[in-house]
């Protein structure tokens, strides 16, 4: 009797660890896009100050957060680009939750304050080699982008129109090391999530055009992206992802996400 009473007591943990015993609530899993750290943070933190249930981030990327909502690692996949056709038909789903400017950025000391989006797609190119052909200074221009499969990527090379012609001299792995890389090198020009600049870089004008909350609300500022939570079109999320979704959608988090330097979709 006594060992029975052991095993199910031994079982009973188990049980406990498993399920969260003591009362926590089941986590809210997220992965993907790295530029959507700020407002995916701010917006987590507000959650689970009013609910208590804890959202985690997974900073892989677009496309490798899209490839875990599919294969069921996550509960929402975050994407700073649109769906393409061939995800739709494999059942998942978006919902945009706000716009994001992409800063084109320099180096501080770079005299060049404003490119039009036909020259930026010469410069990544390669049809423009050199800073003195823009106004700048005689000096070699270096191209620094993100790696295949980013969105921040898709969507600055779609709006550019160079798909899969982008003469990158580096190519990496986030955000922060795109700031950090053009922050380092003078010579250099780089892409990345308007909410993620810092004083480090300087942002462009883009055809005389300061990249804003309200350039990017009246599209007039046309570097721009949207913010894609993905979802299993045929799947139920479990009741705590489904209230941080309803949540994040609402008019309520309006302000958050407006503080985190994007703009809200709804």
């Amino acid at each position: 009797m006594k060992k029975i009473i052991s095993l199910l007591t031994v079982a009973m943990l188990i049980v406990c660890a498993l399920t969260g015993c003591g009362g926590n609530k089941e986590a809210v899993a997220t992965d993907g896009s790295t530029s959507m750290n700020k407002v995916i943070g701010a917006l987590g933190e507000a959650f689970e100050a009013d609910t208590g249930i804890t959202v985690t981030y997974n900073a892989t990327g677009s496309g490798a957060g899209i490839q875990a909502v599919q294969e069921g690692r996550c509960d929402i996949g975050l994407a700073s680009r649109n769906l393409k056709d061939e995800e739709k038909a494999n059942g998942l789903e978006g919902t945009i939750l706000a716009y994001d400017g992409i800063a084109i950025i320099v180096n501080p000391n770079n005299p060049v304050s404003d490119l039009d989006v036909e020259t930026i797609a010469k410069i990544y190119t390669g049809e423009i080699k050199n800073w003195k052909e823009v106004g700048g200074n005689d000096a070699e221009i270096v191209l620094i982008g993100r790696e295949a499969g980013s969105g921040t990527r898709d969507g600055f090379e779609s709006i550019i129109d160079t798909e899969d012609k982008c003469k990158y001299r580096q190519e990496l792995t986030s955000t922060g090391d795109v700031i950090t890389t053009v922050a380092s090198n003078s010579g250099a020009i780089g892409y990345a999530s308007l909410a993620s600049v810092k004083d480090t870089v300087k942002a462009l004008t883009v055809g005389g055009v300061v990249a804003s909350e309200e350039t990017i609300k009246d599209g007039s500022y046309v570097v721009q992206r949207p913010f894609v939570l993905v979802t299993k079109k045929d799947a139920t999320l479990s009741e705590s992802a489904q209230k941080f979704f309803d949540y994040i959608t609402s008019e309520a988090a309006n302000e958050i996400i407006s503080g985190a330097g994007v703009v809200p979709a709804n």
